[in-house]
């Protein structure tokens, strides 16, 4: 690449240099390329050790001038072929136009003016894809894919120079971070250390501070550790570590694969050395952070953040602290956690307005909302460029919420009401807010009305507030603290969230309040505000629509709550069912999940059923993360987190805990339900509360806090059943003792009552405790817990499809548990590297979770092709592709282009187990249809267009989608009638009854099912004939597959040998297949007549051992049979074994009769071995009809009825003791895994090994 002309003092250290003329120099690294003795050695450690490693590409090209000592660079390359073509183009561009010039400082100037007017011309070529990599990192990426032997596809995300810890040693080096992989590598004085790890393989990453290693990053893969220290900056490289492996397992999890997020926002001066990729991780981690923090729509982006202070009204103080905008937000967090917490969404804006500045008071800015509130933000660095974002984004909101806005210089106005359903105030109706298309939903549902408000209030049977005695007192005091907090904070989405607001939330919601303080707290309120009518849309799309969430959700209906009353009738049922199968229909990807349906009822008794599935939106997709998927992945991550805060608070009763194995069991059950399902309703609803307000710390704490209070029972139990009993008759036993609600009744108390209950606990104390012993929790804590948990989970979750995959393969497959696994390994990498770099293939599209494991990792004929290449034994040089394709196509059952783990073990396995007759099958079904295709490249089957009826109704019934596990009875058909007409038409209606095309005939499946699972032994009469075409090409390809063995030469001798008795026994059994009362059809009367058997005193033509330099073309494909090679020799229309189609190579009788394997055989006629060229694709035709290609060229037709049966193959076969060894002989898999896992970098695998170039 082109570099701005830099000037080098010193031209020669450390370089060598290659090329020269007048004006410019080529040097190279020394070191690199070629060993370069001691010094080059050096240098390559320096260049490790020091910043070059990464920065110092190993060309570059100098300008000088003859009387000058300075140097300047102009060019850089990464390898011989970048730097030579820059060499070129100066030599033949610049040198003559430089050689005019008379002053030197002329032509330096003309040279750098030059170069740079090249790299403008350049930038400006790559101006639209916005502001790219710096040069520095580009060239740490080249070398980066050059050192890794990583695609074009991975991308680096950043560098760090750090110590590898090789046992005790530390290799000083380059960590190198990519999209999808963790590689390092270190040259030291001859020792050369690589190494790569694929994201995807990490189940620990954490930083560690021990004695030896002060500060260090461990990366634990399944098979090593690796410890990685003497950073610059640890934080910012274990950050980047920490999203990176958490993409790779969001990839795992199927959220969805990595791609770069184009609407990040970028800096406006990018830093050095910084990639646009890790710009966007970075710009990626500070959204979420925003988002998690406010609790803001998924698709909110931070547009920036600045320091401020805020006028407080309520404490009279200004607080220090940070404002953040996004295109709707405007939010402010203080610097003191519970400070104060402030958002002010756009939409509710009318006022921007600058005021004056003071000592006091420096670049203040006012704005104010339509709810009447004024918040004063002071202390602001470049205010005038805020109120100009801030402007933007009004003017963007207006335009979509239809209003009209008018700007002024220091102020934006925006006083016109909006013309859409405007949403209820919270701050005009401070009440629950009612849905605004629940106009709409009456008539979406005619079998209740819709509910449209908190299912409670319908449903309260009980007496006024006032008549509720000391219960109801405590509810109006509840409710004026409220009122009195709304009157000075502020009330809806716009008020000030302090410490206060925490006290009341844990002193308790009065229950007129709870709906409408859960939509803000959790953040639903926003998006159901700026999503008039979806909740709408959505009922009316889903409603009639069956899948199995709707099924699993009519099934749970009636589980939910079923002691409350307003679930007992069919309008609290057709509410819950309606929110349930809505989001369903949403989320497809979560769906439905045990648990949603009795969070759901509880959302529907405090909101209408708009509020309760935005409620539930905000649960599952933000507040609890992966708890519905359907493998709950977040509630077992969470579930990790609470057994390493039991053994942190808890130590003593943690070991108790696992020895019982109850935290398993519980936890899952209390978070995924928010202790709804374990605790009475009224004392649940509190945690609830606490939960929408402070997230998942509070139940964490809350199931601390019970098992403390259970500590002593807890250790004297002796099995998990008392355990559970313990805590299960705790937990029934909490109270509210404020609720106003009717009790009702707790069904889970019913099995844990006993004579001597324990005593009532009141819910409020509970709470108070769990925050005086365990609030020290931080969400910050729990975010870093749940990373290092999210990895153990996923992974576990992997290995358990592993062997369940693996578990599902049949037993007769040949392949030990360890080899399967191993295959499972490198077919799953496979997979995902078609996610990492080739996402346009079928492959790459999004894995669905849902499916069997079985089903979930696929890959195409082009993955096929590289697998098998690298693990069969069969191994046919060029010929291999072509081998793989029509593996790939028996393989590929039903036809969609994609095979799975079970159907590739299958084709693996029948190459290398089993005996002769099964391996020869398997040869045998390779060179049939549907694994021979017509639509195969260069294909001999591209002459079937001369077949007639008869050949190609033969040929049909074997293109059915039969795999090898299937039996061949299944589409045999009678060969009678296969030669008659009419066949073809039975053979489609046998096969479309074999697949099963009437959807009414469950028996057919069933039986289906069951023969499937029947082992059926396959026999060798049950595989079709093979015909001369298909003849051929087995042929070819066991020539190409002998070409590679150490015994070539007697595998040939023998191959030949049983080649020319097969065409023998096809020509004479063409005689009896023949009807006398048949006529050929599309050819001349004598060519399909058999012509009298040759003296058999000709000897046999063996085909001789190609010379190396033709092996390429001798198995680069299948030749056409119309096409062949001029030299290769046919034989004559009269079979004639003297004429033109005489083999140009002829051994004698004499030659041969010391191979014993063929003695039997020696005396075949001439005529019966036809043996092209082997430098051209090697065919064998017979000799009695004409060959392919001859017929071709004489106008002829192909020999229809000459076929041949495998008996006859095998039988052939055995006569050859070579033949016999060659295919029973073992061969060893794992040692073909271990060499692809080296191959493919898929896998984590390092290298240390002596560096070559040591010498003198």
């Amino acid at each position: 690449m082109w570099l701005g002309p830099e000037e080098v003092l010193v031209a020669n250290a450390l370089w060598v240099t290659e090329r020269a003329n007048p004006f410019f120099v080529l040097q190279r690294r020394r070191g690199h390329r070629r060993g370069g003795g001691l010094t080059g050695l050096l240098v390559g450690t320096l260049d490790v050790v020091l910043d070059s490693s990464a920065r110092v590409a190993p060309y570059r090209i100098l300008h000088q001038t003859q009387d000058s000592q300075v140097y300047w660079t102009v060019a850089c390359g990464s390898d011989h072929k970048e730097i030579t073509a820059h060499w070129e183009w100066l030599e033949n561009n610049l040198l003559q136009t430089l050689s005019i010039f008379d002053n030197e400082e002329d032509i330096t100037t003309f040279v750098k003016g030059k170069i740079h007017g090249i790299i403008a011309e350049e930038n400006k070529n790559l101006q639209p894809q916005g502001d790219e990599d710096p040069g520095k990192f580009k060239e740490a990426e080249l070398k980066m894919r050059k050192q890794f032997g990583m695609p074009e596809g991975e991308k680096l995300v950043n560098y760090y120079s750090c110590s590898y810890w090789k046992g005790r040693v530390p290799r000083q080096g380059w960590l190198y971070l990519t999209v999808n992989h963790l590689c390092f590598y270190s040259f030291l004085l001859g020792r050369e250390v690589s190494l790569v790890v694929q994201w995807v393989d990490v189940i620990r990453l954490e930083k560690n501070a021990t004695l030896l290693l002060p500060e260090s990053i461990r990366v634990d893969t399944r098979d090593q550790e690796l410890f990685f220290s003497m950073f610059l900056n640890i934080g910012e490289t274990f950050k980047l570590m920490e999203q990176l492996a958490n993409l790779a397992m969001r990839q795992l999890l199927d959220s969805e694969g990595f791609l770069e997020d184009r609407v990040l926002p970028r800096p406006s001066r990018p830093q050095r050395n910084i990639s646009a990729l890790k710009r966007d991780l970075d710009a990626r981690a500070k959204n979420e952070f925003y988002r998690a923090t406010f609790r803001l729509p998924g698709d909110e982006r931070l547009d920036g953040h600045t320091s401020c202070t805020l006028w407080t009204p309520f404490s009279k103080l200004h607080i220090p602290g940070q404002m953040f905008i996004s295109s709707n937000y405007i939010c402010f967090a203080s610097k003191e956690e519970d400070a104060c917490h402030l958002i002010i969404p756009l939409r509710e804006v009318t006022i921007v307005e600058k005021a004056d500045s003071s000592s006091v008071l420096p670049s203040p800015l006012s704005i104010s909302t339509k709810s009447k509130m004024t918040f004063l933000f002071a202390n602001l660095k470049d205010r005038d460029f805020l109120v100009q974002r801030i402007s933007d984004f009004l003017q963007k909101t207006s335009q979509q919420l239809g209003g009209s806005s008018s700007g002024r210089k220091a102020s934006v106005e925006d006083p016109a009401p909006e013309p859409l359903p405007a949403p209820r105030e919270p701050s005009e109706q401070p009440t629950s807010p009612s849905s605004p298309c629940g106009s709409h939903q009456g008539s979406l549902s005619q079998e209740a009305p819709t509910a449209s408000q908190g299912l409670l209030k319908l449903f309260r049977r009980d007496a006024p507030v006032e008549d509720l005695g000391a219960k109801g007192a405590k509810e109006k005091m509840k409710e004026e603290s409220w009122n009195i907090h709304f009157f000075e904070f502020g009330r809806g989405v716009c008020m000030y969230r302090t410490a206060r607001m925490r006290e009341l939330v844990l002193k308790g919601i009065p229950e007129s309040l709870r709906g409408e303080l859960w939509l803000l707290f959790s953040g639903a309120w926003n998006e159901m505000v700026t999503h008039p009518g979806y909740y709408a849309d959505l009922v009316e799309k889903s409603t009639g629509k069956y899948s199995l969430a709707t099924e699993e959700i009519e099934r749970d209906l009636h589980r939910s709550m079923p002691e409350h009353p307003a679930f007992q009738n069919e309008l609290g049922i057709a509410a819950l069912r309606r929110v349930l199968t809505a989001y369903a229909f949403r989320n497809p990807t979560i769906g439905y999940c045990q648990a949603m349906n009795i969070v759901t009822s509880v959302l529907l008794l405090y909101g209408s059923e708009e509020e309760a599935f935005w409620l539930l939106v905000a649960l599952c997709e933000r507040m609890l993360p992966d708890y519905y998927n359907t493998r709950v992945v977040g509630a077992l991550v969470d579930q990790g987190i609470f057994e390493e805060l039991t053994r942190d608070f808890l130590p003593q009763l943690s070991e108790k805990m696992q020895e019982l194995g109850v935290i398993a069991s519980i936890s899952l059950s209390w978070l995924l339900t928010l202790f709804l399902s374990v605790m009475p309703f009224e004392s649940a609803v509190v945690i609830v509360d606490c939960f929408f307000y402070e997230g998942i710390k509070v139940v964490l704490q809350v199931a601390l806090a019970v098992l403390d209070a259970n500590m002593e029972q807890l250790l004297g139990c002796s099995d998990e059943g008392e355990a559970m009993t313990v805590l299960g008759r705790y937990l029934d036993n909490v109270v509210n003792k404020q609720s106003v609600s009717p009790p009702i009744p707790h069904l889970h108390a019913l099995l844990t009552s006993g004579d001597d209950p324990p005593e009532e606990v009141d819910i409020f104390d509970l709470l108070k405790v769990s925050y005086e012993k365990f609030g020290s929790l931080r969400a910050d804590d729990i975010e870093q817990m749940r990373f290092k948990q999210r990895l153990k989970v996923i992974q576990s979750l992997e290995d358990t499809a592993k062997r369940s995959v693996v578990r599902a393969i049949p037993g007769d497959i040949g392949f030990s548990v360890e080899e399967l696994e191993d295959l499972y390994v490198v077919f799953k990498a496979k997979h995902l590297a078609s996610q990492y770099w080739g996402s346009s293939r079928p492959t790459a599209v999004r894995r669905d979770p849902s499916l069997p494991y079985l089903e979930q990792y696929r890959i195409d004929a082009s993955q096929f092709q590289e697998l098998f290449a690298s693990l069969t034994p069969w191994a046919c040089g060029p010929h291999t592709p072509v081998l793989a394709g029509r593996m790939f196509r028996l393989l590929d059952q039903n036809k969609d282009s994609l095979i799975n783990f079970k159907e590739f073990v299958t084709g693996i396995s029948g190459m290398y187990h089993g005996d002769l007759i099964d391996k020869l099958k398997m040869l045998y079904k390779l060179h049939l249809p549907p694994a021979l295709s017509p639509e195969e490249p260069e294909s001999a089957l591209e002459a079937t267009h001369y077949f007639t009826e008869d050949s190609s109704a033969e040929a049909s019934p074997l293109a059915s989608d039969l795999d090898l596990c299937l039996p061949w009875e299944a589409q045999e058909v009678p060969r009678q009638e296969e030669r008659e007409g009419g066949g073809n038409e039975d053979v489609q209606e046998k096969r479309g009854e074999d697949k099963g095309t009437s959807p009414s005939d469950c028996r057919h499946y069933l039986q289906m099912w069951a023969k499937e699972k029947e082992v059926q032994k396959e026999t060798i009469k049950d595989l079709p004939k093979m015909n001369q075409e298909q003849f051929i090409e087995l042929c070819k390809t066991l020539y190409n597959m002998f070409s590679e063995d150490s015994m070539e030469q007697v595998l040939y001798h023998a191959i030949a040998t049983v080649a020319s008795l097969l065409l023998r026994i096809g020509e004479v059994g063409k005689r009896f297949l023949v009807q006398p009362d048949r006529k050929p059809r599309d050819s001349t009367p004598g060519e399909d007549q058999p012509a009298a058997p040759k003296s058999t005193q000709n000897p046999v033509h063996v085909p001789q051992p190609p010379a190396e330099s033709d092996t390429q073309a001798k198995a680069g494909g299948d030749t056409p049979l119309g096409k062949a090679p001029p030299e290769s020799p046919a034989a004559s229309e009269e079979g004639g074994g003297e004429g033109r189609g005489s083999p140009p190579q002829r051994l004698s009788d004499d030659e041969t009769k010391d191979d014993t394997s063929i003695s039997s055989y020696s005396v075949v006629s001439s005529g019966s071995l036809q043996c092209e060229d082997l430098a051209e694709d090697t065919a064998l035709v017979g000799g009695e009809p004409c060959s392919p290609s001859a017929a071709v060229r004489s106008g002829g037709s192909v020999d229809t009825d000459w076929s041949i049966s495998f008996e006859q193959i095998l039988a052939s076969v055995l006569t050859e003791s070579v033949l016999v060894d060659y295919f029973e002989k073992r061969v060893d898999i794992g040692l073909k895994i271990k060499d692809q896992k080296k191959v493919e970098r898929q896998l984590s695998t390092s290298s240390d090994h002596e560096h070559s170039g040591i010498s003198g």
